[in-house]
């Protein structure tokens, strides 16, 4: 028999109401798991209640989710990994039909697409049009064919965890787990779980605007890193674009009269086509950088066997 070592991340920040029944409620579901709870600078009870449940309790000074799953990424040695929240809003008891899925497909992420009561509004109006918009927009840059990109609710193979470069602080490294994904075309799959309230009298730690505009620039900086050429060339398509929409007139007016009376607009033209031509010249050489990043990514992702389905000799 395979026994596959497990491991659950609670990421924690004043989470005292909700902690311990989360902790207990992982543990129902996954009884021979480990419940890890990163505490992030809790100014409440949340390590002492999550202790008190029975959680291994971990603490992580430098703020932020992103920080969080770096140090967890890193320290935990296991064959697969849950990442959930600590506030109780994700389902517990919809982890082992995910670790199921990932184990007998062998995929490498299985997403928890949240799914709630649109007339209780769990799930804000705001975070919902902005999951939306960050959701339609890795799909337009990336080809990404996820129905929720900010899910924090997640089970990834061991060896998705060791390639992933975890450099978000924040509540961006949903997108950039979602990316990483893409990026190596690595299996994954979605699956449809209950999306509960938050625990009375705690709040939300995720600022809809400062954060998702923070979100939209990792996604577009990532769109630059792994995609250069297509960033830049279209940088270069729209500088060119505008230098020859200026320059025809001029040239038209030059043919008629041998002049050139705006000069300052010629230049301008010229400028931008220069630029245009740096950019894309920028684009095919970053192209070929990134293009051994990701080979030496895919190198250390197959470093790792797949997780293998459960069998009796």
């Amino acid at each position: 028999m395979i026994n596959h070592k497990m491991a659950v991340v609670l990421p924690c920040y004043n989470e005292e109401l909700a902690i311990e029944q989360v902790v207990k409620s992982f543990q129902t579901a996954l009884p021979n798991s480990l419940i890890y709870v990163y505490d992030n600078n809790s100014t409440d009870k949340t390590a002492t209640n999550a202790k008190k449940a029975g959680a291994i309790v971990r603490h992580e000074k430098r703020q932020g989710k992103g920080y969080v799953m770096r140090r967890a990424f890193a320290d935990i040695e296991a064959d697969i990994y849950v990442m959930a929240d600590g506030d109780g809003t994700y389902d517990a008891q919809s982890t082992p039909k995910m670790i199921d899925l990932l184990i007998k497909n062998q995929l490498d992420m299985v997403v928890g697409v949240r799914s709630d009561d649109r007339k209780k509004k769990v799930y804000r109006t705001g975070h919902r049009f902005g999951n939306r918009l960050l959701t339609n927009t890795i799909a337009f840059l990336f080809g990404s064919q996820f129905s929720d990109v900010l899910s924090g609710f997640r089970v990834f193979s061991k060896r998705f965890v060791k390639s992933f470069p975890a450099l978000a602080s924040g509540f961006e490294v949903e997108a950039m787990l979602t990316i990483h994904a893409l990026e190596l075309r690595l299996p994954t799959a979605e699956i449809d779980t209950p999306y509960f309230e938050r625990a009375e009298g705690s709040r939300s730690k995720l600022n809809t605007y400062k954060d998702g505009f923070k979100i939209m620039s990792t996604i577009i900086s990532l769109f630059k890193d792994t995609r250069p050429f297509a960033f830049f060339g279209t940088i270069a398509i729209l500088l060119a674009t505008t230098s020859i929409g200026l320059m025809v007139p001029i040239f038209i007016e030059f043919l008629e009269t041998g002049l050139v009376p705006r000069f300052p607009t010629a230049i301008l033209s010229t400028g931008l086509m220069i630029i245009a031509g740096i950019s894309l010249t920028s684009g095919l050489i970053l192209d070929n950088v990134s293009q051994n990043r990701l080979q030496q990514k895919r190198l250390v992702y197959l470093q790792y066997p797949a997780p293998q389905p459960e069998y009796e000799d």
